[in-house]
């Protein structure tokens, strides 16, 4: 994944103070900046040339203590063939020694009037999204009660069918049938694919539009998945965990694992109630309040007080 310096120009509206078009073609990798206060300081070992070097308000004011010498030195090993591009902020004017070996070298000099720490912080916000890992996935991911909920199963299982249920009771929906996962600081954050957005498909009865029916509030163009919901047949043979306090399972989505509950289907099971269930129940955990573990002590203290019972009839 890359982002030409030409897209970021236009996203932030950069004046451009050197480069041209060709110059504007230069491919940006890594989303976090490099503030070159070693470089200027003439310090180049384990520099990392292919981040975006930021020149605020302490790099302008140090360059001016420099010598010409010093200068060039800098200035040529920052203006690298690998570096993608100079970004000066607070509308600083760019030091002339360094517009005169960009010009020589055809090498891109962006400036913002933001405040470097702002700029900073919006320049990577908006990199990690554009360079973030991604992974298409099959299943529905919707809003409920706050959590991302991806529901993953079979074809024919009725995921749509579900999450039509989970609408009409007031949840959101952010995506039906495929699921863009893009890796972003450490979450999976689920996008809908643009032509899918909003829409689900329902078998025997097509494409519908969920906005129009149930309004812009019954849909959401982002959310962060919290945890998989994996819809299985149900097995006679198998055996299903009855209390909860069976170890966690997890799915790995583009190497974050994500916490997983496996429910099986039957005729009868209203499953977006059952779903509602378990999310307000993995809700109530991360409060603290466990309702297996509660069980559990439950049965444990009444066979402690079976036991003193019985020893004390003897």
């Amino acid at each position: 994944m890359s982002v030409k310096v030409r897209e970021l120009k236009e996203h932030f509206d950069f004046d451009v103070l050197c480069g041209d078009e060709k110059a504007l073609n230069r491919e940006i990798t890594i989303a976090d900046p490099n503030r070159a206060g070693l470089e200027l300081a003439g310090f180049f070992a384990y520099s990392q040339p292919k981040r975006i070097v930021i020149l605020g308000d302490k790099e302008i004011e140090y360059i001016k203590t420099m010598t010409s010498e010093q200068k060039k030195k800098s200035f040529d090993f920052i203006t690298g063939e690998k570096t993608p591009l100079i970004l000066v902020t607070n509308h600083h004017e760019c030091p002339v020694e360094l517009l005169d070996i960009a010009k020589e070298k055809n090498f891109p000099i962006l400036r913002s009037n933001q405040r470097t720490s702002r700029m900073t912080t919006n320049l990577v916000s908006y990199l990690d999204e554009r360079l973030a890992k991604i992974d298409s996935l099959h299943g529905v991911l919707l809003n409920i009660y706050g959590k991302g909920v991806m529901i993953r199963g079979e074809s024919g299982m009725g995921k749509s069918e579900v999450a039509l249920d989970l609408v009409r009771r007031g949840h959101q929906l952010i995506s039906d049938d495929l699921i863009d996962c893009y890796l972003i600081h450490n979450e999976i954050i689920g996008y809908p694919p643009k032509l899918l957005e909003g829409f689900i498909e329902l078998r025997g009865i097509g494409i519908i539009n969920i906005r129009k029916l149930y309004g812009s509030s019954s849909t959401l163009p982002r959310k962060k998945v919290d945890f998989v919901i994996e819809l299985t047949s149900w097995d006679n043979a198998q055996e299903y965990d009855r209390v909860g306090i069976e170890d966690q399972k997890y799915e790995c989505i583009l190497g974050i694992e994500i916490p997983k509950i496996i429910l099986p289907i039957r005729g009868g099971r209203s499953m977006a109630t059952i779903i509602e269930s378990a999310v307000t129940n993995i809700v109530l955990q991360e409060e603290g309040y466990n309702s297996a573990r509660d069980f559990e002590q439950r049965v444990l203290s009444l066979i402690e007080t079976q036991k003193s019972e019985s020893e004390g009839d003897k």
